[in-house]
């Protein structure tokens, strides 16, 4: 055997060693100590932001969900969200924004349409909202489509007609609210917001209270 294979066959060696070692560093040993950190600091962050009620898991604090009646805190609208045409097996939601531009005439009518409806809905007998007074996170969506919060304003809007579909004082859906207020992350990043999930779920405790 000459010197060229055997060199040859050296390094291929050397190379299947070095993709051992590699793939289990970086695909055995890296992610299950990563995995263990995460699980053992952050436990809830790392298994998805979980939110439970009554046993049992019901979504997530990440993620916005729709479909609420009227009885409950209505999120942001989801205008961006589309349904899967490619793989039909599953019934799949897209996330994504409208992409829309700020003047553009379908955007103008969703904005004005959303407007018109918060300010019917929201209207009770002893309160009416006004347009002036609906925020702008009430009637357009966030760039995924799947915010899960709502700013406080928007949440205080909506505290006649959640009290008034319950059979509860307004005061103490406010202080709910209130309860659920988030202030800026670390005092200064973002703005302060209300986690529609779990203000409906707490909304749905104080019902079954009585």
């Amino acid at each position: 055997m000459n010197n060229s294979v055997v060199n040859t066959a050296r390094l291929l060696g050397a190379g299947l060693r070095a993709l051992l070692v590699l793939t289990l560093v970086t695909g055995v040993i890296y992610p299950l100590v990563v995995t263990g950190i995460a699980q053992g600091l952050f436990p809830g962050k790392a298994n998805g932001s979980e939110v439970k009620a009554d046993d049992r898991v019901v979504g997530s604090s990440l993620i916005g969900q729709q479909g609420y009646n009227q009885d409950y805190f209505q999120p942001r609208p989801a205008n961006g969200l589309g349904e899967n045409s490619v793989n039909t097996q599953y019934k799949l939601l897209l996330s994504g924004a409208t992409n829309l531009a700020a003047d553009d005439k379908e955007l103008v009518k969703q904005v004005e349409d959303a407007k018109t409806k918060v300010v019917k809905d929201n209207s009770v007998p002893g309160y009416t909202v006004e347009p002036e007074d609906v925020p702008a996170d009430a009637v357009t969506s966030s760039a995924s489509g799947l915010d899960p919060d709502i700013s406080p304003a928007y949440a205080d809007l909506q505290v006649h007609r959640v009290a008034e579909r319950n059979g509860l004082t307004v005061a103490q859906v406010q202080k709910l609210v209130d309860d659920h207020t988030e202030g800026r992350t670390l005092g200064f990043i973002g703005e302060p917001r209300v986690n529609v999930l779990e203000l409906n779920i707490a909304l749905k405790g104080l019902v079954a209270k009585g």
